[in-house]
């Protein structure tokens, strides 16, 4: 039986639905003829590997687009070439497919329609980091009833008017929102915006995608 005390499950993308460019570091080495094991700081799997994700998750005024720049900026030195975040990115995640979706969250998405939820994204970045045409190639996001990314605005989680914007969007009430995201500064400012918010714990993604569908009575 559904918990019914949500109408919306509203889900950050990155890291919680896909997969975090961390857990994609062979991909990165291999494509730019790094060594196995060059990149070891670990972000949200492994935070104290990574002092400047601790510092960034913690609200140091680093926005998480600046560190993903940051980063790709450091591993082009490694590889002797100039590396934007865009390119980055397409290092890891161009052509979109399947095995990137974290499996769980297509299943327990799935699970939430067919109970009759709705399902939508609120990103800060996924168009400044992917494109339309790339977000167009994949499945999952194709399968959700709303995609509300913050770029188009620039007004980012954790500000208020981006939960106002997406709750306007879904057109329901801030308390029948489920909002699960892997920041914990996100959450508290869905929370602050009257959603019901939940922290997404990268390193134990399989435990957290459960512990969203037992939230929605969906286990």
């Amino acid at each position: 039986m559904t918990n019914r005390s949500y109408d919306i499950l509203l889900l950050d993308f990155g890291g919680v639905c896909l997969l975090n460019p961390v857990e994609l570091h062979h991909v990165t080495e291999d494509q730019l003829g790094l060594p196995p094991g060059t990149l070891r700081w670990m972000g949200p799997v492994d935070p104290a590997t990574d002092p400047d994700w601790q510092a960034m998750a913690a609200g140091n005024g680093v926005t998480e687009r600046e560190y993903w720049e940051r980063r790709a900026a450091e591993i082009g030195e490694l590889a002797g070439v100039e590396l934007t975040l865009t390119a980055y990115m397409r290092l890891m995640f161009d052509p979109p497919r399947s095995e990137l979706i974290r499996p769980e969250a297509l299943a327990v998405a799935s699970r939430a329609k067919a109970a009759g939820l709705g399902v939508s994204v609120l990103s800060n970045d996924l168009r400044t980091f992917h494109g339309r045409v790339w977000e167009h190639g994949v499945e999952f996001l194709q399968g959700v009833d709303h995609i509300i990314d913050c770029s188009d605005t620039n007004i980012f989680k954790p500000d208020p008017r981006a939960y106002e914007r997406a709750i306007e969007i879904v057109a329901t009430s801030p308390e029948r929102v489920l909002f699960i995201d892997d920041q914990q500064q996100n959450v508290a400012g869905a929370i602050g915006a009257g959603l019901a918010g939940r922290w997404f714990d990268i390193a134990n993604a399989k435990q957290a995608w459960h512990e969203v569908a037992a939230t929605l009575g969906l286990e």
